[in-house]
């Protein structure tokens, strides 16, 4: 199957580059995070901390690709078709991840991580806090985020706007970013609008609207309005960062960073004719997605385990490979059959509830 822009149904660079992204992430948890502010970790990795303190920017990096990746798996799909494809991409995954962290923690009984059935549950919901109930693993915010950007392009589609009003939406959402975060400050609007993150998104978006239709005037004037408010949105979360962790960011080194995510989208699309969809490269892609979700609490309270015999580096390692593999596992075992058969049932559920109401009516 062919889509705009030439490409392949798959471009199989963006698997490698969601690989980037997610090593990235697990360095700044195993050797910056996990000994710092209040420790996860009962060894620390000072030779490796200042280069993976800036790990945390892969996460930035996944909204810019989520960006592009949205915007593509949109055309052609009504509101209901995306949203049953995109549900049926992050739940059954996420259902699997965090039960495995749930029992791993009920087992190491550390109290830096304690969880209770109440807590389970709630997180079956994804957005656990809002029942009152903390989220089982830290990572998880993130994916709350991307529900949020999932149902906006939904909502997009369902009113016949996403297409047609693109540069406008995102003129509008990248208006109302700035706005909430320099003037208005609202916490609710915040999550809703996704603002401190919007331009990341936003910047993927974008380079999909040059990727499939060709460059303009008004494509280029957003796509460098969105990577100057990212680079304006970096010093919040170094501020975090400083409050947090007691650790100072310089702002010309995470604008350089933030230069070469924004550089490796195009860079990794340009490159997609020499990298094949193979089944390395695939499944690689594949366990992105459950080793973020995994990596975080199992790994620390396995690094924290092995440390006293193996020695900080290779239980560090040994955390790792064992990730991986259960991400391996969560991949081949549930997420794969468990998207189609969720896809399946929801669709068929729709197609039911559709000749329901033409009946009713």
């Amino acid at each position: 199957m062919q889509r705009n822009g030439g490409s392949t149904d798959r471009l199989a660079s963006l698997d490698l580059l969601r690989v980037v992204a997610a090593l990235a992430v697990v360095a700044f948890h195993y050797f910056f995070r996990g000994a710092a502010g209040d420790p996860m970790l009962n060894v620390a990795y000072p030779a490796l901390a200042p280069l993976a303190v800036y790990g945390y920017l892969g996460v930035n990096l996944f909204f810019l690709i989520s960006g592009f990746v949205i915007a593509w798996s949109a055309e052609g799909r009504d509101g209901i078709a995306f949203a049953i494809a995109r549900f049926a991409r992050i739940y059954p995954g996420f259902i699997a991840s965090m039960t495995i962290t749930f029992i791993v923690l009920l087992f190491a009984g550390d109290p830096r991580w304690p969880v209770t059935v109440q807590q389970y549950l709630a997180n079956l919901f994804v957005l656990s806090p809002a029942l009152g109930q903390p989220f089982i693993d830290g990572v998880y915010w993130s994916i709350v985020l991307e529900l949020v950007f999932y149902f906006w392009v939904a909502l997009a589609l369902l009113l016949g706007v996403f297409e047609r009003w693109k540069l406008p939406l995102v003129a509008g959402w990248l208006a109302v970013c700035a706005a909430n975060e320099y003037f208005v400050g609202s916490g609710a609007a915040r999550l809703l609008f996704i603002t401190e993150f919007g331009p990341w998104f936003a910047g993927g978006i974008l380079v999909h609207h040059v990727f499939s239709r060709g460059w303009s005037v008004a494509a280029a004037g957003l796509m460098a309005c969105a990577f100057a408010l990212s680079c304006a949105m970096l010093p919040i979360t170094a501020g975090w960062m400083q409050e947090t962790y007691g650790t100072s960011l310089g702002i010309g080194v995470l604008v350089a960073a933030n230069v070469v995510i924004h550089l490796l989208l195009p860079a990794s699309i340009a490159v997609r004719r020499f990298v094949p969809a193979s089944p390395l490269v695939i499944m690689l892609g594949g366990l992105t997605y459950p080793l973020y979700l995994l990596h975080q609490n199992i790994g620390y309270a396995a690094i924290n385990a092995l440390a006293p015999s193996l020695g900080a580096p290779v239980a560090a390692l040994t955390a790792l490979v064992a990730a991986i593999v259960a991400s391996w596992l969560v991949w081949r075992y549930v997420e794969t059959p468990g998207r189609k058969a969720t896809v399946g049932l929801l669709t068929r559920l729709v197609t039911l509830s559709g000749l329901r109401l033409a009946r009713a009516s």
